[in-house]
C-alpha cells in the first residue's frame, strides 16, 4: 500500500518536472508581442500628468503600436480591487494571454506588504506617487519615483509599499496562469469578496479567450497558405 503511493506520487512529481520544463523551455524561445523597454518608454511621455489623463493617452499610443486587436476594448475595461500579501491596490487589465499582460495598476491610499514570488518578471513604471522597495537579504529599502521603472525578476520576493495615490503602468512576461495563486489567495481566504474574484476571473477569461482566438486565426491562416 505504501509502495504504491510512493510510486503515484513518483509518477506526479516526474509528470510535473517534466511539465515545468516544457513550460520553461517554451517560454524562454517562443516569440512575445510586447517588450518592458518599449513599455516603459511609452509610459515615460506621460510621467507628471494626471493619473487618469495619463492612462486615457496611454492606452489609444499602445492599441496603435501593437494592434487594437490585442487589447480589450473600453466598454470591456474595468478598474477591479487587488488584495495580495497584504496590501490593496486597484488593477485595470488592457491585455493578457498565457505569457503576457499589460495593466494600469495603483492605490489612492497608503498600502503595504509582500510582493510575492512569481514564474514570471514584471516591471512597473511609476507615473505619479512614489513606490518603496525592499529587497530580500538587503537592509535598506529604496524609493522610487515618477518616470522609474521598478523590475521584480522570476523568483524575486521583497516588502513593497505604495504612498497614496501612486498610479503606473505594468508589463509582465512568465507563465502568466501561476500568478494567480498569489494575486487571489488574500481575496478568497482574507476579504473573501467574491464578487471581485469573480470580475477579475472574468476580465482574464475574456482577454486570454480574446488573444487565443486571435493565434488560433493566424494558425489557421498560415497552414491554410502552406
Amino acid at each position: 500500500m505504501v509502495c504504491s503511493c510512493l510510486v503515484r506520487l513518483l509518477k506526479w512529481a516526474i509528470v510535473i518536472a517534466i511539465a515545468t520544463f516544457a513550460i520553461q523551455f517554451w517560454l524562454e524561445t517562443k516569440t512575445y508581442l510586447f517588450d518592458d523597454a518599449s513599455i516603459a518608454k511609452i509610459a515615460e511621455k506621460y510621467v507628471g500628468l494626471p493619473h487618469e489623463e495619463a492612462f486615457a493617452k496611454i492606452t489609444p499610443v499602445l492599441r496603435d503600436k501593437y494592434g487594437s486587436e490585442h487589447f480589450l476594448q473600453d466598454d470591456d475595461m474595468q478598474w477591479i480591487f487587488v488584495n495580495a500579501g497584504g496590501w490593496m491596490g486597484s488593477m485595470c487589465l488592457l491585455h493578457a494571454s498565457l505569457t503576457e499582460y499589460v495593466l494600469f495598476f495603483g492605490t489612492a491610499v497608503d498600502t503595504v506588504g509582500h510582493s510575492g514570488r512569481y514564474w514570471a518578471n514584471i516591471s512597473d513604471t511609476i507615473l505619479t506617487g512614489s513606490f518603496r522597495q525592499w529587497k530580500e537579504g538587503e537592509l535598506k529599502s529604496e524609493v522610487f519615483k515618477p518616470g522609474d521603472t521598478i523590475v521584480h525578476v522570476f523568483g524575486e520576493a521583497t516588502a513593497v509599499q505604495w504612498s497614496h495615490d501612486t498610479w503606473m503602468i505594468e508589463y509582465g512576461r512568465g507563465f502568466i496562469p501561476s500568478t494567480l495563486g498569489f494575486a487571489l489567495a488574500d481575496t478568497l481566504f482574507g476579504t473573501t469578496d467574491y464578487m471581485t474574484l469573480f470580475y477579475t476571473l472574468r476580465i482574464y477569461s475574456k482577454a486570454l479567450l480574446q488573444e487565443t482566438m486571435l493565434v488560433a486565426n493566424e494558425w489557421y491562416h498560415h497552414v491554410k497558405e502552406m
